[in-house]
């Protein structure tokens, strides 16, 4: 919470955030960069609303990412030549620790990435009024690939493709001056009770 009241505080009115996931399916390997439309929270206690005491405001997450910056994203990604997967599923969980097998199997089901990072940042910043996107990146396969999860292999992948994050995020962020065209400022209008 603190995080995102600062940015607020600093003037910022879009997050984009950068996550490193691991992939559910088959046709999104390592390497692949992945642009959430929807997700999924399997988290545990993790603090959820600003709004936990006196007036409460019910925000809607029907679509939970700004869609503006997710356009800005994806002409940003094929202007360096590193389109997204577009309109996937992203699903939270806890961590540290990885998935089951089981668990993994489950996730397959509704989901196309799984990662550790995108709950509670992306709930708060709608309970800010402030757009929000996440720029993620496959780093291996979840453990329903029959082959256990290494971070020695999370780590390697990351590297590999740090520039290619790198010229993504220099060619996206001076696109993000002027008024975003989207409802996501206005997302706290008529939410309270």
């Amino acid at each position: 919470r603190a995080n995102i009241d600062a940015l607020r505080l600093l003037g910022a009115d879009a997050i984009v955030t950068v996550s490193s996931v691991g992939s559910l399916r088959e046709e999104l390997p390592p390497g692949t960069f992945v642009l959430p439309a929807q997700f999924l929270d399997f988290t545990k206690g993790r603090p959820t609303t600003f709004y936990d005491g006196g007036r409460v405001y019910h925000v809607s997450l029907a679509d939970p990412f700004c869609p503006d910056l997710l356009r800005r994203a994806v002409a940003a990604g094929r202007a360096v030549g590193t389109p997204f997967a577009e309109g996937k599923t992203y699903v939270c969980v806890e961590g540290p620790r990885f998935s089951t097998r089981a668990e993994s199997a489950l996730f397959r089901q509704w989901a196309d990435v799984i990662g550790m990072t995108l709950v509670p940042e992306v709930t708060l910043a709608r309970e800010r009024a402030t757009c929000y996107a996440c720029l993620a990146m496959v780093t291996d396969f979840d453990v329903w690939a029959e082959r256990p999860v290494e971070a020695k292999e999370i780590v390697e992948t990351m590297h590999r493709n740090a520039d290619r994050m790198g010229r993504l995020l220099a060619r996206l962020l001076p696109s993000l001056t002027g008024t975003p065209d989207c409802a996501c400022a206005r997302s706290l209008d008529d939410a309270g009770v």
